[in-house]
């Protein structure tokens, strides 16, 4: 019956902690608004604070609460309504440069904030959450694939000699196609029905001659859609995959919306912006014609850089973000924010080919993004409508020298701040979106199952844990009270230890505690029983104790360890819920082990140990 004295303080000082990490999760969350730049290098400050504030007072919205964080600022609200009401308020006041988002804020106490306590995240089955509605730019997408295709088609055109005038991009992804005269245009008709299946062609005569006026085929235009939508559904779910959501919904809404819901979110303006954000980089060179200007030549753009001015560049791009495959942000030699990159077989190619006969030429980094400009109307109810304007913004971050051949890796210096490098690092890491998207719908939800529902549950819940309270007090009698106190310990400990990781609670994962406290009750259950079984053969009761915990030992091991690779496994080939369930699951196990051999032997042990006893209470 010997317990050694460091057992002792591990279980205290185990089960102090968990019970003190427990805590939070009695303090309920509040609705929230949270305000962040629109760009990571937007200043966030007390100014900024005082205007949103000055607005919601001017607009007679309560708010309290207000603070400045790392990322934005947050202003607290009593409810749901008055936080849909005020996020327009703002959204007005502050334009487009701020992203006011819905959010959830925490309530615990700054002593538990100040020690890292957490309360555990709920699912959105349970909580709630933040829901967006994305709308994908299909024909944005047939534009983007048109630039292609034309290409395509000059090169075919050149290199069979056929007598064409030019090539035009229509809206809608059609291309027209101008001849010099009808035999040209048959000619360049039977070459591209043998070279371009996916595309329909219809002659038509015009001013300037006979063309072929080109479209997709219907098959090809829903596979080019379908592409953008399933490669957007990708590229968001390695951006929240970057922004650490556990258990997020993702998926797409008929033909070109996409759902999201993130459940717990606490930085919503930061997850609703590299949401948005459809960035990418397109390398080109300088142009090497003379700059007047005023006209642009030929063959050229002009752009904005970011350090002011302008600068012409060749419409030719070298490389663009879709080959990028790794990007990650760090400093230069002279403590300036850069990210490096890596590119794929084909990129590194093509920027080796094209650096190879430019040595001494400057290459420029463009930073191409839509974006929407959103204004407000009134319609002709008098109410006030928003107005979301799409536009492309792209602006030069970096002008170089070449000073050598260029290959899969490089860097992208001249970035405002080190915030901006890691937003364009995620950005570029996570994947390019293939076509742009803009939001349609924004609002927090609350828990998919009802709150009758939600009670329902955990009413069964407290009832089986009460009824197996009940027969172990009757069965077991003092060992009984034990193993309902390791129990409950056992719930303390798993609550913590899930707010510690930052794991999600569901319904699913309810579930997994019910089966947690049944596994604990087992291995209780299979020491009395032992006890109960060595005393039967007349062993003394202290002999009985130490023999029932030593050989119901093995029995326990074996049995959670198979549960617990069964809980790896959903965890491994399971989503969403699922996953949920196998967390609380494993969680559980784990605690559970320790809980109901390790606790319950040293509460024995303070009740018989150290005195002759003849009769124990089982």
């Amino acid at each position: 019956m010997r317990f050694p004295a460091w057992k002792y303080v591990l279980i205290v000082f185990v089960i102090a902690i968990s019970v003190l990490y427990s805590l939070p999760n009695l303090y309920p969350d509040e609705p929230a608004l949270q305000v962040s730049g629109a760009k990571a290098a937007t200043p966030i400050d007390a100014e900024l604070l005082q205007r949103a504030a000055f607005a919601l007072d001017q607009a007679n919205m309560p708010h309290h609460g207000d603070e400045v964080q790392a990322k934005g600022i947050l202003l607290r609200l009593k409810t749901p309504e008055q936080q849909v009401q005020a996020q327009a308020i703002l959204r007005r006041a502050l334009g487009e440069n701020y992203v006011v988002a819905l959010n959830l804020a925490p309530t615990t106490p700054d002593w538990l904030s100040a020690i890292a306590a957490k309360p555990v995240k709920l699912g959105l089955d349970l909580r709630g959450g933040v829901h967006f509605k994305l709308e994908v730019d299909v024909e944005k997408a047939l534009e983007q694939r048109q630039e292609g295709y034309a290409s395509d088609i000059r090169k075919q055109f050149r290199e069979a000699r056929v007598a064409y005038r030019g090539v035009t991009e229509l809206p809608g992804g059609q291309l027209e196609v101008r001849f010099a005269d009808d035999a040209a245009r048959q000619a360049g008709l039977d070459l591209l029905r043998a070279q371009f299946a996916d595309l329909t062609a219809e002659a038509i005569s015009g001013a300037e001659g006979p063309s072929l006026r080109l479209d997709y085929t219907p098959a090809k235009r829903n596979e080019i859609i379908d592409y953008a939508v399933g490669q957007n559904l990708t590229t968001l779910r390695n951006r929240i995959n970057e922004l650490g959501v556990s258990e997020p919904v993702i998926q797409r809404q008929g033909s070109s919306r996409i759902v999201v819901e993130l459940p717990g979110l606490q930085d919503t303006a930061e997850a609703k912006r590299i949401l948005g954000r459809t960035a990418s980089l397109e390398f080109r060179f300088t142009s090497q014609e003379a700059d007047s200007g005023f006209s642009t030549p030929i063959g050229t753009e002009r752009f904005e850089r970011s350090q002011g001015g302008n600068v012409l560049l060749e419409k030719r791009k070298i490389v663009t973000g879709e080959r990028v495959t790794n990007a990650q942000s760090s400093f230069d030699e002279f403590s300036r924010p850069q990210v490096n990159i890596n590119l794929d077989t084909r990129g590194g190619r093509l920027m080796a080919d094209a650096t190879r006969d430019n040595v001494g030429r400057q290459m420029a980094v463009l930073f191409v993004e839509n974006k929407q400009r959103i204004r407000f109307e009134t319609d002709a109810n008098g109410k006030s409508v928003e107005i979301r304007d799409p536009y492309i913004e792209r602006r030069v971050i970096n002008v170089a020298t070449v000073q050598s051949m260029l290959g899969s890796q490089f860097r992208i210096t001249g970035l405002d701040s080190p915030a901006e490098s890691q937003e364009l690092a995620l950005l570029l890491r996570a994947g390019a979106l293939a076509a742009p998207m803009y939001f349609v719908e924004e609002r927090t939800v609350g828990p998919s199952l009802g709150q009758e529902n939600i009670d329902k549950g955990l009413l069964s819940v407290q009832i089986g844990l009460l009824l197996v309270a009940l027969v172990m007090l009757v069965v077991y009698k003092g060992f009984g009270l034990i193993a309902n106190i390791a129990v409950l310990l056992n719930l303390a400990v798993l609550m913590a230890v899930m707010g510690a990781l930052g794991a999600a609670l569901s319904l699913p994962g309810i579930a997994g505690i019910v089966l947690t406290i049944g596994m604990a009750v087992d291995a209780n259950v299979l020491i009395c029983e032992r006890i109960r079984e060595e005393l039967r053969n007349g062993m003394s009761p202290m002999a009985s104790i130490v023999a029932g915990y030593d050989r119901a030992w093995g029995t326990i091991l074996d049995a959670n360890l198979t549960t617990l690779i069964v809980a790896v496994i959903l965890f491994a080939i399971g989503t969403g819920p699922i996953k949920g369930f196998a967390i609380t699951l494993a969680i559980g196990i784990l605690t559970s082990m320790f809980t109901a051999i390790t606790v319950t032997r040293a509460i024995v042990q303070v009740v018989y140990g150290g005195r002759r006893i003849n009769k124990i209470s089982i």
